[in-house]
């Protein structure tokens, strides 16, 4: 990257001639162009090491978006774009290539803005799929040197020409798709501990899904500190079917469940329990980790299993409920809803959480619990929120030192006056 500096105001602007309005426009401009090259560096190198594991946040999109004040949509963009322009590594280290490097170079000069960078990356996206790869290299540096000097529509003629070139006889008709059956559901498991859902849904069903869906994957309204729901709308659904599927296994009448949210059968030593380091088992669920264990374990039934170095049980415990109905209903008045300032989540769509884990010792008391919705329980065991119990016996949460450099205590008053 060629070294820019930050060029310097004169004092008096207004007296300034035209060429030097001109020079100092065009140096802003390619010194705004080289920051956003660097900050892609460093939303690549936070992608390659998983926003998860070092913020709590799912995906590296919504940790930008948090930290820099932006939209989804927003910071979406940024980072789409820093992960195709430069290098990322993958789970097992190995490097992952730039999807344009050489749009990257001329991006790192300060020559290329953002707009003209997503053209050439939209432009490289229509490229057919069986174009060699050398073709492909000839045709990105093509619209890279371009980019230097040109404005939109010169791209968009010459992406015409380049897919006149590589592409002379246009997309391969599809065949018509095959008609759907009336109902049809598949779930599997996939390699990499994920699950994979499928379906087909008649008219009737299909509506009924939706409307379940809908009422539960509204985005949660901006809080009060003027922070929103930041998840894309498939997100939002994924978390609406987890709380249907939590409302329908607390059903008293459910089959097999009697009422219990979910049966934990840890697999490993409770040392491991307690530091989080090892994997778990849920009932038919196959491999955690123990750090997502000690999650699920905040408002379900624990059965301790303790292995020897073999696999063999030395010990099962005994079942325990964690918390009582009336301990649930007490937290349901005291809390009313998920405690994190600002969320509107209301009791029956929350987790009774642990602020002293069970396994390290905390007592199953209210002066150790508090109700926080999925998405804030998962932020608090994952991410860099801590949540305490003040003197007057409410809970109070401390943000991250990146967000509040003071890291104030917050409350959540939108569920009482």
């Amino acid at each position: 990257m060629s070294e820019t500096f930050l060029p310097e105001l004169p004092q008096e602007l207004w007296r300034a001639g035209k060429l030097e309005l001109a020079h100092g426009v065009r140096q802003f401009l390619q010194v705004m162009r080289v920051a956003c090259a660097g900050l892609g560096r460093y939303l690549a190198e936070v992608e390659s090491r998983g926003a998860k594991d070092l913020y709590g946040y799912g995906s590296t999109i919504t940790w930008f978006a948090d930290v820099a004040g932006l939209s989804f949509g927003e910071a979406r963009s940024v980072v789409n774009q820093a992960i195709a322009l430069n290098p990322t590594r993958a789970l097992d280290g190995s490097e992952v290539a730039a999807f344009a490097p050489a749009t990257a170079a001329v991006a790192a000069e300060g020559l290329v803005g953002h707009e003209r960078i997503q053209q050439i990356l939209d432009i490289l996206g229509r490229i057919p799929a069986d174009t060699s790869a050398e073709d492909r290299e000839c045709a990105e540096k093509i619209l890279a040197t371009l980019a230097r000097d040109a404005g939109p529509r010169q791209l968009a003629k010459a992406e015409q020409d380049l897919l006149g070139w590589l592409d002379p006889d246009g997309n391969e008709p599809k065949d018509p798709e095959p008609a759907e059956p009336r109902r049809e559901v598949t779930l599997e498991r996939r390699k990499d501990g994920f699950w994979k859902l499928n379906g087909l849904l008649d008219d009737e069903l299909g509506a009924r899904t939706a409307a379940a869906l809908e009422a539960y994957a509204t985005p949660r309204p901006v809080d009060e500190f003027g922070q929103a729901d930041l998840r894309t709308k498939p997100e939002r659904q994924g978390d609406a079917w987890a709380e249907l599927l939590d409302l329908a296994i607390a059903c008293p009448d459910q089959p097999g469940t009697s009422g219990y949210r979910t049966l934990v059968h840890v697999t490993i030593g409770l040392d491991e329990l307690k530091t989080g380091l090892g994997t778990a088992c849920l009932d038919s669920v196959g491999t955690m980790t123990a750090r997502d264990a000690r999650m699920a374990a905040c408002d379900c039934l624990m059965l301790p299993v303790v292995l020897s170095a073999a696999g063999e049980p030395l010990d099962v415990g005994r079942l325990r409920r964690f918390v009582t109905p009336g301990q649930r209903r007490a937290l349901n008045i005291r809390d009313g809803g998920c405690a994190f300032p600002g969320c509107h989540r209301r009791p029956k769509n929350c987790h009774a959480h642990h602020i002293d884990h069970w396994a390290d010792g905390g007592p199953t008391d209210l002066r150790n619990l508090v109700l926080l919705c999925g998405f804030h329980h998962r932020l608090i065991h994952h991410g860099d929120w801590e949540v305490r119990m003040a003197p007057d016996g409410l809970p109070e949460f401390i943000p991250p030192q990146y967000l509040d450099p003071l890291r104030r205590t917050r409350r959540n008053t939108l569920h009482h006056t």
